[in-house]
């Protein structure tokens, strides 16, 4: 069995936080094993082992230890090679069974709140991972999974040390096939606390699943079950005073619930009957009963009860008259003897806790029969044993005493499976020892089971007794058979201290774990829980399918007294006992950090510990110690746990064994008569080993099949001579092993070269040959198309003729021409291409044009107008328009800002349409003047600064001259009739081809601009003329000449 697995990952690992195996440590005492134990959960180490026993302290907080890639991690490792992990234990166990196909099961105990559910979720969610997966297989995991979040709901509650405690035993068995596939499960279910489903301690809450119901449940379901969202309107769910719970989220669970309903394949018709069943028992809580004159119940409340009638399918008037009245057998005819108040009240309650228990015995077989399977081939499983942990409450009744009763049998079972077989391995293995003393329980079993003896005997004689049994009586019987009993006292029997700890209706029990304090209050009623006749057989005509078939497994007719709630428990507990005696056992033993369950609180009052029903407390030392570790609560989980004593066993002088071949297969290496191959028989193997490591004869003894060495640091002594040998080994293997490996590598390599040259100038020359065959073809046919290339197209030139055509188009498309004016290096074609090259030409060019042409905007159209608009008038006729052409227009060369304000307000009602700066002659003696020309819509106006010198209506403009040279001189000829008239107007402009083309635009005078050769005649005043002559030289010069002209000298034009 994997207990034996190496434990070599442990020790190389000890100098890490703590000793990750409790075996390990140098004393085995309850302080060493506390400090431990405390120094590892202060990092957050929070499982430890004690061989293959998993400690594991519940942190109270979530840890990033659980994740996909930790499982990963742990499947098919060796046990002890990584640190402890419930996923460690559940990987061993799992291999273990494939390897052995063997049957076993894990047992996870602890008190109420420590985490063994949470414990038994992270082994299925592990086996939901590391198994292999099929649809089938999936689908199967997948109902295990949702199992939980179900069974949870209608089986868990908040109790006042777990906010979510369960309130049953469940014993799961997963079941896997020869290949290692989970393939079914099957669950068993343990005494349901149905008594909560009718009252809580304060608190306390009901199940889970009312509370999710209201809270989470849509409103047309309330609306139809007739529920309101208010826990508060139910009496059964107002008794704890705790509807609503931080920790818990009811409506997220709810949500949870009834996806996991529908992957278990429950229907919609089961699941409306199974709240049904949920919302009846809320409302039967509401039924109350008053009392007739005679003391008799009377039905309070129509309403709650018609409810519970549509909800159940049961006739009104017969669950009334069931709930009120009584039928009594007499001879042939039965008899109606009405029920007190408390009677009806009883039976009510009765009804409410047997529909719940019934419903969840069902449920639990509905989820069975969802994860069977039916494949009759043998199968090996692993069980989960999830039960209640030990509970000590403020008052203890009879849910308690058999919770308690069950964890006595489960630690009676933990000492026949481990600490009894630790003993026998030491004896079979002819060692030595000493034996361990520890507290065998047997004796408080006997005390609770014995036949006719035993508390549950005399419980059930009780109330199977004619007469007026009660708890009291109950009480004195055990009181006359159990007066001496060591481990059991009450108020009458107990001395004179202990009496007043003790009420006079109480008992104590010195369970393993300690004393508990029972209040025998409701024993015979909880024992008995006793349907009246009526009420079941009404229940069993219900038209919910469910409780319908809930209650008609009963055996209506038979007369026998049914077995008590206890007798029930004990019987179950035996077969489970039975079960699990089968298997090979695996534990994990749960453990509370502390009371509060807070992760990070200190509180140095102290806390107190209830050992009774009373206020009988310890103080027990600081609350929380620094890391939320409450040591005085820890040394008494430890203590009823068994941990000490399972690991004195484990120890018993020796704290570590081995088989002789694995130990030799191990340290071989440490001496040299054992390596590196040891042909003899292993025992003396180890022995010659041991002498050569120095053992002394009181460090280890030598076992028919295994050595045992007493103290760890003896191991550890070994194993960090083992490390240093490794070491060592490693280096020299490494060497040997690079140098055989450079060496075959370099062979392999040399080898690969020579070929890869081979092929490669193989390769090359092939080409090279392919090459010069396709040149000469090439070059023969080239010659050839060269010599036809005149004729037509035909198979000696059609190549050639096609290279030629390619190459001039590919050199076309390199230098094609840019502009539209750019007409001379376009390509010259060959002969056969002269057609095709005018196409492209002329192609290129309207595409040019296009483009050019799409790319004009209504500016610059209107600027290439006047551009034309010039042209016409001077081109070819006055030798400075083709310097001009490149020169833009603009709009005017004077803005309105810088004319005078007293001119523009003289002109305002002629909008200014172009203004320029020109130099006026005078018509006496030709003396330059600065002025501004403004044309307007009707006249040219000549200003002097805030003087209008001259205004020439376009009407009295007749004629305009300009020579042809490259000067900037313009006459305006003016018609002068009255002597008194100014005559023509001589001006010298830098921009004359804008100032005459937007002249010519604005008076309409295209006609009268003429560009003259020589000189032109000037009138100076009517009847008075002149004249301005024209010659060229190095520099523009306009004076009045010698004869009375004015003389303009206009540069040359320079040629290129």
């Amino acid at each position: 069995m994997q207990g034996q697995l190496d434990m070599e990952g442990a020790l190389t690992a000890r100098d890490r936080v703590g000793i990750q195996d409790f075996v390990l440590l140098d004393e085995t005492t309850e302080v060493a094993f506390l400090n431990n134990l405390n120094k590892r959960f202060s990092k957050d180490l929070i499982y430890t082992y004690i061989g293959t026993l998993l400690v594991s302290v519940n942190p109270y907080k979530e840890l990033d230890i659980y994740n996909k890639k930790q499982m990963e991690l742990y499947m098919g490792v060796n046990f002890f090679e990584l640190p402890p992990h419930i996923y460690a234990l559940a990987d061993n166990a799992y291999q273990t069974m494939l390897a052995e196909f063997n049957n076993h099961f894990i047992l996870i105990s602890g008190e109420s709140g420590a985490g063994k559910t949470e414990a038994s979720k992270k082994i299925l969610q592990y086996y939901a991972v590391s198994c292999p997966s099929t649809t089938l297989l999936n689908t199967v995991r997948d109902k295990m999974l949702m199992s939980n979040p179900v069974l949870e709901a209608f089986g868990n509650a908040k109790t006042l040390k777990n906010d979510n405690s369960s309130r049953f035993g469940k014993y799961m068995d997963i079941q896997f096939d020869s290949q290692g596939d989970a393939v079914g499960g099957h669950i068993l279910n343990y005494l349901l606390e149905r008594s909560r489903v009718v009252h809580q301690n304060h608190g306390e809450r009901n199940f889970h699943i009312f509370y999710q119901l209201l809270e989470g449940g849509e409103q047309d379901l309330l609306h139809q079950l007739g529920l309101e969202r208010d826990p508060q309107q139910y009496n059964y769910l107002t008794q704890g005073q705790c509807a609503i719970v931080s920790s818990i989220n009811d409506r997220n669970d709810w949500k949870s619930v009834k996806n996991a309903l529908q992957i278990i394949n429950f229907d919609e018709m089961n699941t409306n009957y199974l709240f049904g069943i949920i919302a009846s028992v809320l409302h039967l809580g509401n039924v109350q009963f008053d009392t007739d004159g005679k003391g008799h119940a009377l039905l309070k409340n129509e309403a709650e009860l018609q409810w519970v009638s549509n909800l159940l399918g049961v006739n009104v008037q017969s669950l009334q008259e069931a709930l009120t009245y009584r039928k009594i057998e007499a001879r042939k005819d039965p008899v109606l003897s009405p029920f007190m108040t408390d009677h009806a009240v009883y039976a009510r309650d009765a009804l409410a806790k047997a529909i719940y228990g019934q419903t969840f015995t069902w449920l639990v077989n509905r989820i069975n029969e969802s994860m069977e399977n039916k494949d009759p081939s043998l199968k090996t499983v692993i069980g989960l044993l999830d039960i209640y942990g030990f509970e000590v409450f403020y008052v203890n009744s009879f849910e308690q005493f058999c919770i308690n009763y069950c964890n006595e049998k489960l630690q009676q079972l933990f000492i026949q499976l481990t600490l009894k077989a630790e003993q026998e391995e030491y004896e079979a293995e002819d060692i030595e020892w000493e034996p361990v003393q520890f507290f065998n329980n047997k004796i408080i079993c006997d005390l609770v089971e014995e036949k006719h003896r035993g508390i549950i005997s005399i419980l059930d004689e009780e109330c199977l007794r004619p007469g007026d049994a009660t708890d009291l009586t109950f009480l004195e019987r055990l009181e006359e058979k159990m007066g001496n009993h060591p481990h059991f006292v009450t108020h009458k029997l107990a001395d004179k201290m202990t009496r007043k700890t003790l009420e006079r209706g109480d008992f104590r029990l010195l369970h393993y774990a300690g004393e508990v304090t029972y209040c025998v209050v409701g024993f015979l009623d909880k024992n008995n829980d006793l349907l009246y006749r009526n009420i079941k057989d009404l229940i069993c005509q219900s038209k919910n399918a469910i409780v319908r078939e809930c209650f008609s497994t009963m055996d209506r007719d038979s007369r026998r007294r049914p077995e008590t709630v206890a007798t029930q428990f004990k019987s179950s507990l035996l077969k489970l006992t039975d079960i699990l005696m089968s298997k090979e056992a695996w534990y994990i033993r749960c453990l509370k950090s502390n009371e509060a369950k807070n992760p990070g609180t200190y509180n140095d009052r102290g806390h107190m510990w209830l050992t009774s029903n009373r206020m009988e407390v310890f103080k027990l030392g600081p609350f929380l110690h620094k890391g939320q570790f409450d040591e005085a609560l820890i040394r008494h989980q430890v203590k009823y746990l068994g941990l000490m004593e399972h690991l004195r066993v484990r120890r018993a002088g020796f704290a570590y064994r081995r088989k002789y071949d694995i130990f030799l297969k191990r340290y071989k290496p440490l001496c040299p008569a054992t390596w590196p191959h040891w042909r003899g028989e292993p025992a003396d193997g180890v022995e010659l080993l041991a002498h050569h490591l120095g053992y002394l004869p009181n460090e280890y003894k030598m076992g028919r099949t295994k050595i045992f060495i007493r103290h760890p640091r003896t191991l550890f002594a070994t194993e960090d001579a083992y490390e240093r040998c490794k070491h060592e080994l490693a280096t020299r293997l490494q060497a040997k092993y690079k140098g055989y490996k450079a060496k075959g590598e370099f062979r392999k390599q040399k080898e690969a070269a020579t070929k890869i040259e081979t092929c490669w100038r193989g390769a090359q020359a092939r080409k090279e040959r392919e090459k010069r065959a396709w040149a000469v073809k090439v070059i023969k046919q080239f010659i050839k198309g060269y010599i036809n290339r005149g004729q037509l197209k035909c198979t000696d030139n059609s190549e050639y003729l096609a290279f030629v055509r390619q190459n001039y188009l590919n050199r076309l498309r390199d230098n094609l021409p840019k502009t539209v004016l750019d007409k001379t290096t376009w390509l010259a074609p060959a002969a056969v291409l002269k057609e095709t090259s005018e196409m492209l030409r002329k192609l290129h060019y309207r595409l040019m044009v296009r483009k050019y042409v799409r790319g004009i905007t209504p500016k610059k159209k209107a600027q290439f107008q006047l551009k034309l608009l010039t042209g016409s008038i001077f081109k070819g006729k006055k030798e400075s328009y083709p310097q001009s052409v490149a020169q833009p227009f603009v709009d005017t060369r004077i803005s309105e800002q810088d004319i005078n304000m007293r001119v523009v307000q003289m002109i305002r009602n002629e909008h200014i349409k172009y203004s320029v700066p020109v130099i006026k002659y005078d018509r006496n003696g030709f003396k330059p003047r600065p002025r501004q020309l403004i044309l307007t819509q009707t006249a040219a106006y000549v200003v002097d600064e805030a003087k209008i010198k001259q205004r020439v209506f376009y009407t009295s403009l007749k004629g305009i001259s300009v020579s042809n040279l490259t000067d900037s001189i313009i006459v305006f000829h003016i018609t002068c009739e009255d002597p008194k008239e100014k005559g023509d107007l001589v001006m010298q402009c830098d921009h004359l081809f804008e100032f005459l083309t937007k002249l010519s635009v604005i008076a309409n005078k295209q006609n009268a601009i003429k560009v003259v050769q020589g000189s032109i005649k000037i009138e100076i005043q009517a009847g008075k003329e002149s004249m301005v002559d024209f010659s060229t030289g190095q520099e523009l010069m306009v004076y009045k000449a010698k004869n009375g002209h004015l003389m303009v000298v206009a540069t040359r034009v320079r040629t290129r």
